[in-house]
């Protein structure tokens, strides 16, 4: 159901070995994908297939984040730096596509060098509200700047203990698990999906990221990602679904002035689908994106 890579590489611009999957005809032009938190670059499988009859499909899997290596910490340049490199050796100007996450990282990356870019699809990659993520069953985070730099800082001094994935007995339970997180994704994906982001244990089946990534890399504030993307030069498509989720979208009166500083951007919605479109909806993204390229 969906295409294996056709090619595999392995780059290592700053020390950490990152794993590279390509897909279409070497000399087309080239389509970054860039993924989320804690996921992988075969999270894009439901859209590289269409893809590739047009472009060199090119996704990643982030430093600490699927088959990529893993290092002694995590810190957003080192992030932002890699992504620029693996632009340089695709080849630009390059059509980017960024996740969640990923899409932050694009835009930040395209912020700092642009000649790498010929357009930037964000997919729900805004940034937090001001008061952080709450996922079910855990408190807003009512902490001022000080008091989670402080937290922060505890946690990163006690990062090497106790410090792991919960190891699940078979496959299915992480299914099980994942689909509290994504209730519209089928059940057939999230098995093609959890297979390709999970290592066996003695213990029973863990997700693949390194969970050190998840200590991030410290406290910002939210009100500085409008300042630095009103100097973002390419154009971009930015893209929510229209379902509220644990992860987005984001209210008007957050998303709206930092989408309103950028230059140059197009807003759309998806229906039927909450944060992760490129899987919920895959033809209905696709279709969005080949229209505002064409343009």
């Amino acid at each position: 159901m969906y295409a294996p890579p056709e090619r595999s590489h392995t780059l290592a611009p700053l020390g950490v070995a990152l794993q590279i999957h390509e897909w279409g005809d070497p000399d087309a032009a080239p389509v970054v994908l860039v993924h989320g938190f804690l996921d992988h670059a075969r999270g894009f499988d439901p859209i590289v297939a269409r893809l590739a009859r047009d472009y060199r499909v090119i996704a990643y899997d982030a430093r600490g984040h699927g088959n990529s290596g893993w290092t002694d910490g995590y810190a957003w340049p080192l992030d932002v730096a890699e992504l620029h490199a693996i632009l340089r050796w695709a080849g630009p100007p390059c059509l980017v596509i960024g996740h969640s996450r990923g899409g932050a990282l694009a835009t930040d990356a395209a912020t700092n060098r642009p000649e790498l870019f010929r357009r930037l699809v964000n997919i729900d990659g805004f940034g937090p509200p001001p008061e952080g993520f709450a996922p079910p069953g855990f408190p807003v985070d009512d902490r001022t700047p000080a008091e989670r730099m402080g937290g922060w800082l505890d946690q990163r001094r006690k990062s090497h203990q106790n410090l792991g994935w919960r190891a699940y007995p078979t496959l299915d339970d992480v299914v099980v698990r994942r689909q509290k997180q994504n209730p519209r994704l089928g059940v057939e994906w999230l098995k093609h999906f959890v297979a390709l982001g999970v290592r066996e244990t003695e213990e029973g089946f863990v997700w693949q990221a390194d969970p050190l990534v998840t200590r991030g890399f410290g406290p910002f504030r939210s009100n500085w990602i409008a300042r630095q993307w009103k100097h973002l030069k390419v154009p971009m498509l930015a893209v929510i679904g229209e379902e509220q989720d644990t992860w987005g979208p984001l209210p008007e009166s957050v998303i709206g002035p930092r989408l309103d500083a950028i230059p140059d951007v197009t807003r759309a919605s998806i229906p039927k689908s909450g944060h992760f479109v490129h899987m919920e909806e895959p033809d209905a993204f696709l279709d969005l994106v080949e229209s505002w390229v064409e343009r």
